[in-house]
């Protein structure tokens, strides 16, 4: 025990993760408080302002680069004033993890919308997945609620977990809290939305190159153990085939190791947009969501594990 609180108060890096970890889960923060809920506000509004329909398309492009850069440069160079002013770093650090990560909307999520569908409860599988996807869920049959849920339990821990905690080791706070505020900014101007079909594509275009690696390699991580040879072949076959490289290897590893149906036709604002059919060919049941939560859960630690231990060891050849 001695040796334990001696390498965290030694290594500030691993004691902001795990307090920001502890933080997370004993305190917290109210939704509609949350920072990131401000800032989907506050883009929100920038957009009604320089997101103008009637221009041409690299008008609304040129205007969506200079709304993404104008509040993530503004927000950046804030974080590192403040950074120079702190007294104890570890606290600035932990914090800026603390309000970055995201594992409890997921795990509540995962718990309820299990609940609902196990119950055939379409209205209220509905409900659940109205405020975290952007795709038309009301006429959605049961089928389609379960690989809907799937889909989002999935990249919801793998952007608001893993692609958190990759740019914590990589960059501090700052870069985890910078990373979570590009995936909210690509998914409040979607280019899915027809609004901002030409002004989110900056947005969305920077996010896939921040997710790729993160996302990549929790597909590897996922692929390891029962059926590892079968996921790892699907990965090869069809980590390609899907819109967003990143996410696209985190679905396919999933549904090959659990056999189940992921992607196929879905709706936005109304358009049938094709998407390829990725994985196994079980359809997602309330079991299968369990399993995946299961999984997810299972991966998450190991990964949490992986990551303080090369903190540890960059900590030591520092």
């Amino acid at each position: 025990m001695e040796s334990l609180v001696a390498l965290l108060t030694t290594n500030s890096s691993l004691l902001a993760l795990w307090g920001a970890l502890l933080l997370h889960w004993v305190l917290p923060i109210p939704y509609p408080l949350h920072p990131i809920v401000i800032w989907q506000r506050l883009a929100l509004l920038i957009a009604e302002r320089v997101n103008h329909p009637k221009e041409n398309p690299s008008q609304r492009i040129l205007a969506g680069s200079l709304a993404w850069f104008l509040m993530s440069g503004t927000v950046l160079i804030l974080l590192f004033a403040f950074s120079q002013l702190v007294w104890y770093q570890t606290i600035f650090q932990m914090t800026l993890l603390w309000m970055a990560i995201d594992w409890q909307t997921s795990a509540k999520l995962a718990k309820q919308f299990n609940q609902a569908y196990n119950l055939e409860h379409k209205g209220r599988c509905r409900e659940l997945l109205a405020d975290h996807v952007n795709r038309n869920t009301e006429n959605l049959s049961l089928l389609g609620l379960g690989k809907a849920g799937a889909e989002t339990l999935l990249l919801g821990y793998g952007r608001n977990v893993i692609g958190v905690l990759f740019w914590y080791a990589i960059g501090g706070g700052i870069a985890a809290i910078m990373y979570r505020l590009a995936i909210s900014l690509a998914r409040t101007w979607s280019p899915s939305r027809e609004q901002y079909r030409f002004f989110g594509l900056p947005a969305i275009r920077i996010a896939l190159i921040l997710d790729i690696v993160p996302l990549r390699l929790f597909a590897l991580l996922i692929t390891l153990g029962q059926n590892a040879k079968l996921a790892f072949k699907g990965l090869m076959q069809q980590g390609e085939n899907w819109q967003l490289p990143g996410p696209g290897w985190l679905l396919v590893a999933t549904g090959h190791k659990l056999s189940l149906s992921l992607g196929g036709p879905a709706m936005y604002n109304q358009i049938k947009m094709e998407r390829p059919r990725i994985g196994g060919k079980i359809a997602p049941a309330s079991l299968h969501l369990a399993q995946i939560q299961q999984l997810m859960t299972s991966r998450l630690w190991c990964w949490i594990i992986i990551e303080s231990g090369l903190l540890i060891l960059f900590h030591g050849l520092a």
